[in-house]
């Protein structure tokens, strides 16, 4: 048995289909399955179905896949330790961003992250949460930056910052001349939010403890972008709620249309997530200490009451 066949095993398991695992592992598919099947024979049993479609693991092979997990991981965590020890931060690092944080977050940092680490290669996908803990868990992804918590077991958490929302409430709107909101004058019927999949919207309709009937609502829009959101609201066709960093780049004129909240001012918490088997350790810290230095220049906010970014649930 080896390390390699077991990470072929692992390739099927997931894919469900022998070419995709060949591909996705760099190798011949001939060559892929010749190593299954010797494994299968050393062991006596079968691990996959070859007859369903797509491929389907048997009741054994459920269970050697997940011994297979422990195995490879621990093995790559030998590498880790040599790296650690010798304090080199280096090799491949891939980390998610979900959608309403990397277009504030990542600029502030990649530079200076990048400048630091020179050896690190860094790739990073903008990902939905949902999406961020299926590849933490399968291993497709080291890390990522999302709104939490996320009240998984199997995910750790490391708060980076808790970040405000603002109204942005275009002149003609019921609230355009108060100076700050509270949390109860917003009604869910006049509020663009964001489309599907986006945690910041399940955070919004958390904060929105008053649901007001829609009644006299001509239209329903959700939009995978706040810029669209910025610029619907300017057409007097409601208001919207922005994470504070994306406010930082708008127009001195679009600023004047930024309210903010009464205290406790309502705020997302921003953390950097990987699983709790995460082996690249010493990444995870260098990226975490270089956001912690830049981000906290940024945001000085104390009196905030965090919205669980979790559906239909409020966080304390």
């Amino acid at each position: 048995m080896t390390i390699t066949q077991l990470k072929y095993v692992l390739a099927v398991a997931e894919h469900k289909n022998f070419t995709i695992a060949s591909e996705h592992c760099f190798v011949t598919q001939p060559t892929l399955s010749m190593q299954i099947q010797k494994l299968e024979d050393q062991l006596d049993v079968k691990i996959f179905n070859r007859n369903k479609k797509p491929i389907q693991l048997t009741q054994v092979g459920e269970k050697i896949v997940e011994q297979a997990k422990i195995i490879v991981d621990e093995s790559n965590r030998i590498t880790d330790i040599v790296d650690q020890q010798k304090g080199y931060i280096g090799g491949e690092f891939k980390l998610g961003i979900i959608p309403t944080v990397m277009p504030s977050l990542l600029p502030m940092f990649l530079k200076t992250f990048v400048k630091k680490y020179p050896k690190v290669n860094l790739i990073i996908e903008e990902l939905t949460t949902e999406e961020i803990i299926k590849k933490l868990t399968d291993g497709h992804i080291d890390a990522a930056l999302a709104a939490t918590p996320l009240e998984n077991e199997a995910i750790k958490e490391r708060v980076i910052y808790y970040e405000p929302f603002v109204g942005f409430i275009p002149k003609g709107h019921r609230l355009h001349d108060h100076k700050t909101i509270d949390v109860n004058e917003l009604e869910l019927n006049d509020i663009l939010l964001l489309e599907d999949g986006h945690c910041f919207k399940e955070s919004v309709l958390n904060l929105c403890r008053t649901f007001k009937n829609e009644t006299g609502s001509h239209f329903r829009l959700e939009s995978g972008s706040f810029n669209t959101l910025i610029k619907l609201a300017k057409e007097n066709l409601g208001m919207t709620l922005l994470p504070y960093l994306h406010t930082l780049d708008l127009s001195e004129n679009d600023q004047t249309y930024l309210r903010e909240f009464n205290a406790p001012v309502p705020a997302r918490e921003v953390s950097l997530i990987y699983h709790k088997s995460q082996l690249k350790m010493q990444l995870i810290e260098a990226l975490k200490d270089v956001i912690d230095s830049l981000v906290r220049g940024a945001i000085a906010f104390n009196d905030v009451e965090i919205i669980s970014p979790l559906q239909h649930k409020k966080g304390a």
